[in-house]
């Protein structure tokens, strides 16, 4: 292990220099004249792994090219070796708005130990760290304890489209006993963190309608309903003074927080006016009788992501709108099941509607909450591998967004999967001079080196 070690401490300088040349393709997913972006980063992905010494190939889909790397496979005289899958992603977020970036997003930058550009974080480099990690045994000679398959798609961004029907094609090749993925964060590098837990998400549009056409408001304002005022005061009955979802059944299905994960929220560094001051409110606001950890991630949220009606111009336009639309999402939490949440708020919403309007729900993407128990064993062996890598105890998360592939990768290959991000708060990921830390970097490929060592051991 000592020669692995070595080797990742020798060749630290090179491997972040290979994270700068990978940053530099602009593979933006979201934006078709980047397709050739994409797929030139792919070919180049499977040029590094087979220079690292994998077996790589660039596999077509219907959208962009997925990478399927793997170790060689060693004679195992009869035993069953084990075999894990690292999940990752090569496509990146638009980099706009441009005018606030530091330094252009596609040509990589270092300063004061941090690597500035798009995708450095999310998730190019956590990615790579893996890679790096795999790579230390490889060129050292030193026997892996068990058999790695790495798949690194080009979708990610944009929704993971392809990678289910990929899945389900290769399901006997991609057979493994767990997924790790790093693409999440960690409260501070001196708080690694095991995700173990994920919020599913339910979006819908609710548009209400009015006249046939935009009405004049003064002859015709007051004899009938604005369906923008009528959209605000139904909206405005939705969530109660406590923070609570007013919606009946909103709630069911929802598992309480045990002691133990509560002792472990507790662990988390936090301070209420820092977070206050970094998000820029006056206030904080959340449902009563829970901390903020416990409110961005352990519960069930109703958010309105966006409001339109009627005129958007400069100056005044006096109308009475002919409709008014409002863009919602709700996060959902273990064991909510989003068909079932998305029906009751339909139910709510037809009773509030008032009949001089007309409602219309057109539903959006989901994706069902994710849970892995962190006392299993295999969660265990990564927490170990963490106080390894970073020196530190590590704690255990519930992170509030959604990475709805998780729930693929149980459904088609029966394999949990373990989070263990790389990120930090501040890395400002789909954000403005996104960045990496990099000595998250350097210590995400130690964290690598011990993981296999740990998990082989279950």
């Amino acid at each position: 292990m000592q020669a692995v070690i070595d080797y990742l401490k020798k060749n630290q300088s090179r491997a972040v220099a290979e994270l700068c040349e990978y940053v530099r393709f602009p593979s933006v997913s979201a934006q078709p004249q980047h397709r050739g972006d994409l797929r030139s980063c792919g070919e180049w992905l499977v040029e590094h792994c087979r220079a690292i010494g994998l077996e790589a190939r660039l596999c077509a889909t219907k959208g962009n090219p997925i990478v399927v790397a793997k170790t060689p496979r060693a004679k195992s005289n009869g035993a069953t070796r084990p075999h894990f899958m690292v999940y990752g992603h090569y496509d990146v977020q638009p980099a706009e708005p441009l005018d606030l970036w530091k330094s252009p997003p596609f040509e990589p930058r270092v300063a004061n130990g941090v690597l500035f550009g798009r995708g450095t974080s999310d998730d190019k480099g956590q990615a790579l760290a893996h890679l790096k990690a795999v790579e230390a045994y490889l060129k050292t000679g030193t026997p892996l304890p068990c058999d790695i398959t790495f798949v690194i798609e080009g979708e990610e961004e944009v929704g993971s489209g392809s990678l289910a029907a990929f899945l389900l094609e290769h399901r006997a090749e991609l057979d493994c006993d767990a997924v790790v993925i790093s693409d999440t964060g960690m409260p501070s590098s001196k708080h690694p963190a095991l995700t173990y837990a994920l919020r599913g998400i339910a979006s819908f549009e609710v548009t209400l309608h009015g006249p046939a056409r935009d009405l004049h408001s003064g002859i015709f304002g007051g004899t009938v309903d604005n369906p923008a005022m009528a959209l605000c005061q139904l909206l405005g009955k939705l969530r109660d003074k406590d923070g609570r979802v007013a919606i009946p059944g909103f709630y069911d299905g929802v598992q309480p927080l045990s002691a133990y994960e509560r002792k472990q929220f507790a662990r988390l560094p936090f301070k209420a006016r820092d977070y206050q001051r970094l998000l820029g409110v006056p206030k904080l606001f959340g449902e009563r009788g829970f901390t903020p950890h416990e409110q961005r991630s352990a519960r069930p949220t109703f958010e309105i992501n966006g409001l339109t009606s009627g005129y958007q111009g400069e100056g005044s336009k006096t109308i009475v709108p002919a409709w008014a639309r409002a863009k919602i999402t709700v996060r959902l939490v273990p064991d909510q099941d989003p068909a079932k949440v998305i029906k009751r708020i339909r139910q709510h919403l037809k009773k509030l509607c008032p009949p001089t309007v007309r409602l219309e729900i057109t539903e959006g993407h989901g994706a069902e909450p994710y849970l892995v128990s962190p006392t299993s064993p295999q969660a265990q062996a990564a927490l170990r591998a963490l106080k390894s890598a970073f020196g530190c105890e590590p704690v255990l998360i519930r992170e509030g967004g959604s990475i709805p592939i998780v729930n693929q990768f149980k459904k088609i290959l029966h394999a949990d999967s373990l989070l263990l991000g790389l990120a930090l708060p501040d890395d400002n990921a789909h954000s403005p001079n996104e960045k990496f830390d990099l000595d998250c970097f350097a210590k995400g490929q130690l964290m690598g080196v011990y993981l296999w060592q740990e998990l082989s051991g279950v």
